[in-house]
């Protein structure tokens, strides 16, 4: 029973990130609606800068999202914070659904785009809280899954319904979350912080499917009031005889928060050998997988679909093209508990580094049919979700202790839509001075800096505890 509550708890979080690729794709089938010139939905067309503001405006709202959501998590704990954090989403949807103006439609895109930016650090968060070694690479890898299968079903919705029906299937997916998270339970890594001793204890024995007085609850209590309670930091010894081993220092043994302050999550965050490693580790992964251009190629297969197979519906394409991404995230998650985050990490990114590059030969020289050139994209799209686009928020969900994780996770989202925002307004700019082949390879490079990445400087995370896994950071600084 307790890995089915670990997977329920799971599921119920990574719904929150399949209302995230509900709301990043609506646009692509809605904005030919509000700037056709005989509109009925608006008072008046949009004009140019306002549909490009339809599909920007959820990043910035994102980054006020993420920015808020440490806060949530401590205030209102990891399940009623799951909860709060959908509201603005469906308060987006009813504006949209209310409202004939393209202003309040706006305002209503950035609203649902603070959610997405919150719920992209929750869900992760959570889900390392509550699942065990032996099945955190699978459930982990569920928010990224979850996020590809909203696009599908963001593509299906806007191929067989109406627009108000649209919206309407929104804010039921909405009700859906909400519901399910009100049905788990709250993490014991929050209730002890909260001093909660003996419901973080039920919240154990309820992830761990046993009593609450077994060896196993009690063992786990033991191991989260040592996370929790004293700050921990890891210090690696210098030494050229023990180089590859580290020392645990506990910082403030004794649990008198009186007289031992804790060290401030922040200052941890930086202090610490281990977090800090892993902050850098991680954030490289995080940063190199945006700029291998996944969004840009996402942009320009558009048009290369319909060279590729122009009598194929844009509709059929763009599922075919969901349904790759969802497979390949599948078959991450499945495959990240068997062989380890390294092998995908560094499969993938060989893989997509191939692609990359053969997709700016066959643009460059047009030596192939087109629909060579869309079955790379295709291969591309499976390659970057079977690992290098999915195992960074694995590895972003289990690399840091529990005093920084929140911390963590929101800077390096932060950093992330940033990125993103970069990426997307660059890459015209690209096409237009190196041409599309010149951006694919400059893409391709970024997959071979993410190949030594993974080869050099991430650590296998497979089946270790939380703190096996800062000793193994520790053992990889050289």
């Amino acid at each position: 029973m307790g890995k089915l509550h670990q997977a329920q708890t799971s599921v119920a979080c990574s719904i929150g990130n399949m209302l995230v690729g509900l709301l990043y794709v609506w646009p692509s089938y809605t904005l030919q609606l509000y700037t056709d010139k005989n509109t009925t939905l608006l008072s008046s067309p949009m004009t140019e800068l306002e549909s490009s503001l339809v599909g920007s405006l959820p990043s910035l709202g994102a980054m006020a999202g993420t920015a808020m959501i440490g806060w949530i998590l401590s205030v209102f704990g990891r399940q009623k914070g799951g909860i709060i954090i959908a509201l603005p989403l469906m308060i987006s949807w009813l504006m949209i659904d209310l409202t004939s103006s393209s202003i309040v439609i706006l305002i209503a895109r950035f609203i649902g785009g603070t959610s997405s930016g919150a719920i992209m650090v929750h869900s992760p968060i959570f889900i390392s809280e509550v699942v065990e070694e032996s099945i955190r690479g699978t459930l982990t890898s569920a928010p990224i899954t979850f996020y590809c299968l909203g696009v599908l079903l963001s593509y299906l919705l806007g191929w067989f319904l109406t627009y108000r029906y649209i919206i309407w299937a929104n804010i039921i997916c909405c009700l859906i979350y909400v519901g399910l998270m009100m049905t788990i339970n709250e993490s014991p890594v929050h209730l002890m912080r909260q001093k909660r001793e003996e419901d973080a204890r039920l919240a154990i024995a309820h992830y761990r499917g046993a009593s609450i007085s077994s060896k196993v609850v009690m063992e786990e209590f033991s191991r989260l009031k040592q996370q929790i309670t004293p700050a921990v930091e890891l210090i690696a010894v210098d030494s050229d005889a023990k180089a590859d081993e580290a020392e645990k220092e506990k910082l403030n043994l004794n649990n008198d928060d009186e007289e031992n302050p804790k060290m401030s999550s922040f200052k941890m965050l930086f202090v610490s050998p281990s977090s800090r490693r892993a902050f850098t580790v991680v954030g490289l992964t995080l940063s190199v997988q945006v700029m291998m251009g996944m969004v840009a190629v996402q942009v320009y297969a558009k048009d290369i679909f319909g060279s590729a197979a122009p009598s194929l519906s844009s509709h059929f394409c763009s599922v075919m093209f969901a349904l790759v991404l969802l497979f390949g995230s599948l078959l991450s998650a499945l495959f990240s508990d068997k062989f380890g985050r390294r092998v995908l990490l560094v499969t993938s990114s060989i893989a997509v580094g191939l692609c990359l590059a053969g997709m700016g030969v066959l643009i460059q020289t047009s030596i192939l049919p087109p629909w060579v050139t869309a079955v790379l994209i295709l291969l591309f799209c499976f390659s970057f979700m079977f690992g290098s686009g999915s195992v960074p928020y694995v590895l972003l969900a289990e690399a840091f202790i529990p005093e920084v994780q929140s911390l963590a996770s929101m800077l390096l989202m932060e950093w992330v839509w940033l990125l993103n925002f970069f990426i997307v307004g660059v890459f015209p700019y690209m096409v237009k001075f190196f041409g599309v082949h010149g951006s694919f390879y400059s893409f391709a490079c970024f997959a071979v800096i993410d190949t030594i990445i993974g080869l050099f400087l991430v650590p296998e995370t497979k089946g270790l505890t939380n703190e096996q896994i800062q000793e193994t950071f520790l053992r990889r600084r050289k």
